[in-house]
């Protein structure tokens, strides 16, 4: 078992710990974490865990965020070419999001079900929620007003999807071009409006060249 805080001491175990968590829900899903197979397996104390992670839910929150910053660095570096269209832009970024979830589904299911869990609204939230804002980094040049809307849409849609995945209703793979419909024929709808504006502002100021006193 383990000693005392020695340098160092807490981070190898740490990293234990939530390899290990990982592990148990990618081989057997959220109820395969118990608490005594995870100190077992990290070769560490019940006391320690409960130092670190005061619930198994957060135990378990803090191993899918550290998964899902290892699978999802390169989001960060996602951006639009000025003269893209919104639709191929956002979904480089969505896929970015999503395609390491569907590669590991289980870990997808862990995260939704331990924010859903009792007590689970007030658990830190610095994992799916904060990865979606960052992405849309590839909208800075759109008008927030749609950016708020899409946002709040795709959330809805995401947690919806999840859900009918969850219950065996559609397959995994269904998730991602579910979505990419949704994107298309929301940023469509979006740019269009925006070419039909500006060719009344346009068509407006000729007129105005044009009339005679």
């Amino acid at each position: 078992m383990e000693n005392a805080e020695v340098a160092g001491g807490f981070d190898r175990t740490r990293d234990r710990l939530l390899d290990t968590v990982v592990e148990l829900l990618e081989s057997g899903g959220y109820d395969e974490v118990q608490l005594r197979e995870v100190a077992r397996r990290a070769r560490t104390s019940l006391s320690t865990i409960y130092k670190r992670y005061p619930t198994r839910d957060e135990l378990i929150l803090a191993a899918i965020e550290g998964w899902m910053a290892e699978n999802h660095s390169g989001i960060v570096k996602q951006s639009r070419d000025p003269d893209e269209p919104l639709h191929p832009a956002m979904m480089r970024v969505m896929r970015a999001i999503f395609e390491p979830w569907v590669q590991h589904p289980a870990m997808l299911l862990a995260y939704f079900r331990v924010r859903t869990a009792p007590g689970g609204e007030s658990l830190p939230v610095r994992g799916f929620d904060v990865v979606v804002p960052v992405g849309m980094a590839v909208l800075s040049d759109v008008n927030p007003g749609f950016v708020a809307e899409l946002e709040s849409i795709l959330s809805s849609l995401v947690y919806g999807l999840v859900g009918r995945y969850r219950e065996g209703h559609i397959a995994i793979t269904d998730i991602i071009p579910t979505i990419d419909r949704t994107v298309f024929w929301l940023t469509t709808g979006y740019e269009a409006s925006r070419r039909s504006a500006g060719a009344t502002t346009a068509g407006n100021h000729q007129g105005c060249g044009s009339a005679t006193p």
